[in-house]
C-alpha cells in the first residue's frame, strides 16, 4: 500500500506550497518567478534602496517604542534627567519612520508602474507579432483580462514580494530580541500569539479564496456580456430585443450582488471571530503585564512597549506568511502572460525588402499547390494573379476565399506548396510578416475607427496631404458623400464608422487601402455592401488610375466580372 506523504505544514497556502513541491509543479512556479524577476532586475538598485529604507524604517521605529519606555518611566518616577533628550530622540526617531515609510511606498509606486509599463509594452508587442492562428484560440475578452489584471498583479509583486520578505522577517526577529531582552516570558506570549490566531485563520483563508475566485468568475462573465452587448448594439436594436438584454444584464448584476453580499457576510463574521481571539490574546497579554507590574518587576514603560510591540510582532509574522499566497497568486498570473508570451512568432524573412526596388514594375502572387485546412479536408487550390489584372476569386461563404487572402498576406502558413511574390524569375520571397509592407488590404467587415475621415485614411500613411486623400475617396466613389459632409475630410465618424452606411464605410476602406499606395491590392468582400454600378465604378477607377496594380478580390457574385481585366477561380 502506498504511503501518503504527511503534511506538517497547517497554513492552507503552506499546504498547498509543499504540495506543489510533491507534485512536481513547483518547478513550474520557479520558472514563472525568474520570468519575473527578469523584468524586476531591471530596478535591481532601487529595490536595495528600498529594502535599506525599509530596515531603517523598521529600526527608527523600535527605537522610538523603546525610548517612549524610558519617557514613561522617567514620567512616572518623576525622573526629570534626560527627558528633553529622550523627548528629543523619540520624536526625531518617529518622524524619520514616517519619512521613510513614505519614501517607501512612494519608490513602490514608481517601480511598480515602471515595470507595469514595460511588461504590458513588451507583452503588446509580443502579441501583435504572435503567429494569427495561435492568437485566434484565445477570446478577446481572455486577452484584455490577461493584459490588463494579470500584468497588474504582476507589477504590483515584482518590486515588493523580496523586499517585504526581507523587511517583514527583519522586523519580526528584531521585535523579538528586543521583547526577549526586557522580559522573555512576554516575548514567548507575543510569538505565540501571532501563529495560534494565523492556525485558526486557515478556514477563513480557503474561503476567501474561494469567494475571489466565484468574484472574479461573475465579474469575467459580467465583462464580456457588456463587450457583446455594445459591438453588437445594432442587432439588438435591430431585433429589437434591448429589454431581453437589460434583463440579463440586471441578472448578472443580480449574481455579482449575491456573491459580493455573501462575501460581505462571510467577512462580517470572520472579523468578529478574528477580533475575539485577538482580545483574548491582548487580554492574556494584559493581564501577564498587570502581574508583572502588581509584584514590581516591570516599570509602566516595559509595559507599554510590550502591548505595542505584541501587536507589532504579530503583524511581522502574519507579513510573513501573507507573502506565500501573494508568491502563488502572481506565479500563476505570471504562467497565465507567458502564456501569450510564449505563442509562436510571425514568420519573418528580413530579404523581403530587397523586393522594394521592384515595385514600380509590380508583383505577380502565385500559388503553388497549396493545402492549407482549419478542418481536415478543406483545400486551397493554385492560382496566380499578375500586375495590370484583377482576379477574383468567387464561391459562397464557408468555400475558403479568406483563407486564400490569409495565406496570401502571410497570416497564416501552408501546410503544403507555396504562397509566393514575384518580379520575375529571379526575384520572388515566400509571403511571411515582412512581405506584408507589399499589401494593402480591406478586410470583411466594419475597419472604420472613431475620428475623422482623413484620421482613417492616415493610418496607412500619415503624411499624405489632403490632396492625396480626396484623390483616393475619388477612386472609391467615396468623395461624392464625404465632399457633402460638414468638414468633408476632416468630418467626424464614431467608432466602427457609426455615421455612415455600411456601403460608405466600405468606400472609405477602399480609399485607405488605394492611399496605401502598395503594389497589390486585396479586396475580401470589401464590396459586398455596394450596388452592382458602384461596385464596377470603383474596380475600373482601380484599373485605370493604377494600372500596374495586382488586384486580387474575393466575392460571392459573379455579375461584376465583367469590368475589364478580369480572371476568376
Amino acid at each position: 500500500m502506498e504511503k501518503k506523504p504527511k503534511k506538517i505544514v497547517k497554513s492552507e497556502f503552506l499546504n498547498e506550497l509543499v504540495g506543489k513541491v510533491q507534485d512536481g509543479t513547483f518547478s513550474e512556479i520557479l520558472d514563472d518567478w525568474k520570468w519575473i524577476f527578469t523584468y524586476s532586475a531591471r530596478y535591481k538598485w532601487a529595490i536595495v534602496f528600498y529594502v535599506v529604507l525599509g530596515i531603517f524604517s523598521t529600526t527608527m521605529g523600535l527605537v522610538s517604542a523603546v525610548v517612549s519606555k524610558y519617557l514613561i518611566d522617567i514620567v512616572t518616577g518623576y525622573q526629570t534627567d534626560k527627558l528633553w533628550l529622550l523627548a528629543f530622540l523619540m520624536v526625531g526617531s518617529t518622524a524619520f519612520s514616517l519619512i521613510t515609510g513614505s519614501l517607501i511606498s512612494r519608490i513602490s509606486a514608481k517601480i511598480s508602474a515602471r515595470i507595469y509599463n514595460d511588461i504590458q509594452s513588451d507583452i503588446f508587442d509580443k502579441v501583435i507579432d504572435a503567429d494569427w492562428l495561435a492568437l485566434s484560440k484565445y477570446p478577446n475578452g481572455d486577452i484584455l483580462n490577461r493584459f490588463n489584471g494579470d500584468i497588474t498583479a504582476v507589477g504590483n509583486n515584482a518590486v515588493s514580494w523580496l523586499p517585504t520578505i526581507i523587511i517583514a522577517v527583519y522586523n519580526f526577529v528584531a521585535t523579538f530580541i528586543v521583547l526577549w531582552h526586557y522580559d522573555p516570558v512576554m516575548a514567548l506570549i507575543a510569538f505565540v500569539s501571532a501563529p495560534f490566531m494565523l492556525l485558526a485563520s486557515k478556514f477563513v483563508v480557503r474561503k476567501q479564496r474561494e469567494y475571489g475566485k466565484k468574484t472574479r468568475e461573475v465579474v469575467s462573465r459580467t465583462m464580456s456580456f457588456e463587450v457583446e452587448t455594445f459591438y453588437n448594439i445594432d442587432t439588438i436594436k435591430s431585433f429589437g430585443i434591448m429589454r431581453q438584454y437589460s434583463q440579463k444584464m440586471k441578472d448578472r448584476l443580480k449574481e455579482y450582488m449575491e456573491v459580493s453580499l455573501d462575501y460581505n457576510k462571510f467577512t462580517i463574521f470572520t472579523n468578529i471571530f478574528m477580533s475575539v481571539l485577538g482580545m483574548l490574546v491582548q487580554m492574556l497579554a494584559f493581564f501577564y503585564c498587570l502581574y508583572m507590574l502588581w509584584h514590581h518587576r516591570i516599570t509602566y514603560g516595559t509595559m507599554t512597549l510590550f502591548l505595542q510591540q505584541r501587536g507589532a510582532l504579530s503583524g511581522a509574522f502574519k507579513n510573513v506568511v501573507a507573502i506565500i499566497p501573494n508568491f502563488l497568486s502572481s506565479s500563476v498570473s505570471a504562467h497565465r502572460i507567458r502564456e501569450l508570451v510564449e505563442l509562436p512568432r510571425e514568420v519573418h524573412v528580413p530579404e523581403s525588402s530587397e523586393m522594394d526596388k521592384y515595385i514600380d514594375r509590380g508583383f505577380t502572387v502565385r500559388m503553388e499547390d497549396v493545402n492549407f485546412s482549419y478542418v481536415e479536408g478543406k483545400q486551397v487550390m493554385s492560382f496566380s494573379a499578375k500586375p495590370g489584372e484583377i482576379v477574383a476569386l468567387v464561391g459562397p461563404s464557408g468555400e475558403g476565399k479568406t483563407t486564400m487572402i490569409r495565406l496570401i498576406l502571410g497570416l497564416i502558413r501552408p501546410e503544403a506548396g507555396k504562397v509566393l511574390v514575384s518580379a520575375g524569375e529571379n526575384a520572388s520571397v515566400e509571403a511571411n510578416a515582412e512581405s506584408r509592407h507589399l499589401f494593402a488590404y480591406v478586410p470583411q467587415g466594419n475597419t472604420i475607427i472613431s475620428g475623422t475621415i482623413a484620421d482613417n485614411l492616415r493610418m496607412v500613411k500619415e503624411d499624405a496631404t489632403d490632396e492625396e486623400i480626396v484623390e483616393a475617396l475619388k477612386t472609391a466613389c467615396a468623395w461624392d458623400f464625404v465632399a457633402k459632409m460638414d468638414g468633408g475630410i476632416n468630418a467626424s465618424v464614431g467608432e466602427r464608422g457609426r455615421g455612415l452606411s455600411e456601403g460608405q464605410g466600405q468606400r472609405v476602406a477602399i480609399a485607405r487601402a488605394i492611399l496605401r499606395d502598395a503594389p497589390i491590392l486585396l479586396l475580401d468582400e470589401a464590396t459586398s455592401a455596394l450596388d452592382v454600378t458602384t461596385e464596377r465604378n470603383v474596380l475600373r477607377n482601380i484599373i485605370k488610375n493604377h494600372p500596374n496594380k495586382t488586384c486580387i478580390v474575393t466575392t460571392h457574385r459573379p455579375s461584376v466580372l465583367n469590368t475589364g481585366s478580369w480572371r476568376h477561380r
